[in-house]
């Protein structure tokens, strides 16, 4: 007489999808995703004409042209002066130099009115800031070669930024007695069009090979 076979039980699987999200979900809330934050750029208007071409020719006062050369040396060159720097220490003012974020922050603001300095001109940002002179039409022209090393761009980068935060930070303890960050969006914006952040990046060069 044949045996009778055994029925194996089946697995009841009805709690694994439960498991399943609950893992997927401890995962979502304890891992860390990198997120890529891109610079801000406000480029000025290209020349169209020979008129065109005279205005911006004269109007170079309003340019500080920052170039970051193969050997990893910085220029920042307005019509005021030309300040070079040696290496990234230099850059954030270690030795006997001004960093480069407060040739920025200089520049930006012309406090006192250098002709060779980005020209003033009057401008109301409504209360409680109100009428007040700025430099709207300064620009911050930035360009690498293409050899530079990635540690001193990124370092002249965060310079050139820390410029505009610092000047934010500031204009929003100035005007509305707390940090920038603390600030309402209409009080930020109010900062932001007091302070806009106006860098012009240009493709990299072989300027070593006098490209």
């Amino acid at each position: 007489m044949a045996k009778k076979k055994r029925k194996v039980p089946a697995l009841n699987a009805s709690s694994m999808a439960d498991i399943s999200f609950l893992l997927l979900t401890f995962f979502l809330l304890v891992s860390s995703m990198d997120t890529d934050s891109g610079l801000a750029r406000r480029l000025p208007p290209p020349p169209q004409d020979d008129q065109n071409l005279q205005t911006v020719d004269v109007q170079r006062r309003n340019l500080l042209v920052v170039l970051v050369n193969a050997n990893d040396e910085t220029m920042a060159a307005s019509q005021a002066e030309t300040e070079w720097y040696q290496s990234d220490p230099e850059l954030l003012g270690r030795g006997n130099k001004p960093s480069l974020k407060d040739k920025v922050k200089e520049f930006v603001l012309n406090t006192g009115n250098n002709p060779m300095l980005p020209e003033l001109s009057e401008e109301d940002f409504g209360a409680p800031i109100g009428t007040v002179p700025v430099t709207k039409q300064h620009v911050v022209s930035l360009q690498n070669d293409a050899t530079t090393s990635y540690r001193t761009y990124i370092a002249v980068q965060n310079e050139l930024v820390r410029a505009y935060n610092e000047l934010r930070q500031e204009g929003a303890r100035k005007y509305f007695n707390s940090d920038y960050e603390n600030l309402t969006d209409d009080q930020k914006e109010q900062i932001n069009n007091l302070y806009p952040q106006r860098i012009s990046e240009a493709e990299p060069k072989n300027f070593m090979r006098g490209n």
